[in-house]
């Protein structure tokens, strides 16, 4: 009897703290989440994030193990709406992830943090990559348009982002003796 009146008395302080338990962000209170960003660029996504990952903010920020604060966005790209995500650290964008009819489309990775899964991080150079531009590299366009875009050695879903000093003119790609001190600015993932 003495059991039953402590299950009745306990009973409600069990089902209150099951709401409770509910708001946890249990991605967060795991081990291996504790100590840092244990994000990587692979031919799959950025960490969890994936092309199968949905456009909306509570999805975006638990695929980044809640290490940014989002801000979200819209703009026109070649004439189509796209939504996007900015993950910050502090006032520094450090991933931009774009989105197109409803899930993740494209992850633009600037956080030095995060490295390629065949090691390949934001500073590296051109010369540790690539011998030359050709067949592999592209001027690149829009707001990076200063910038050489390049596929990942063996990747259909990653490319690099090089940037450096050019004196040639805007609309040419510079030569591969002066793309050689270029380095990795951004790295690119798209579904």
């Amino acid at each position: 009897m003495k059991t039953l009146r402590l299950m009745m008395l306990g009973l409600p302080l069990v089902l209150s703290g099951c709401s409770t338990l509910s708001s946890v962000n249990w991605s967060a209170a795991n081990p291996w989440n504790w100590f840092g960003s244990s994000l990587e660029v692979s031919e799959q996504g950025v960490g969890e994030l994936n092309a199968s990952t949905p456009m909306d903010e509570k999805a975006v920020s638990s695929a980044l193990n809640d290490n940014y604060r989002l801000r979200s966005g819209m703009k026109t790209d070649n004439g189509e709406i796209v939504r996007f995500y900015e993950a910050m650290d502090d006032k520094t964008v450090m991933i931009i992830v774009n989105g197109e009819k409803g899930t993740v489309s494209r992850v633009d990775v600037m956080d030095s943090d995060i490295k390629t899964d065949s090691g390949v991080k934001i500073g590296t150079p051109f010369s540790d990559l690539y011998g030359k531009a050709f067949g592999t590299c592209v001027k690149a366009t829009g707001d990076d348009s200063a910038s050489v875009e390049c596929k990942a050695p063996d990747s259909q879903h990653i490319s690099y982002l090089f940037t450096g000093e050019w004196r040639g003119p805007e609309e040419l790609m510079p030569s591969d003796d002066a793309l050689k001190s270029w380095k990795i600015s951004k790295i690119i993932w798209r579904r």
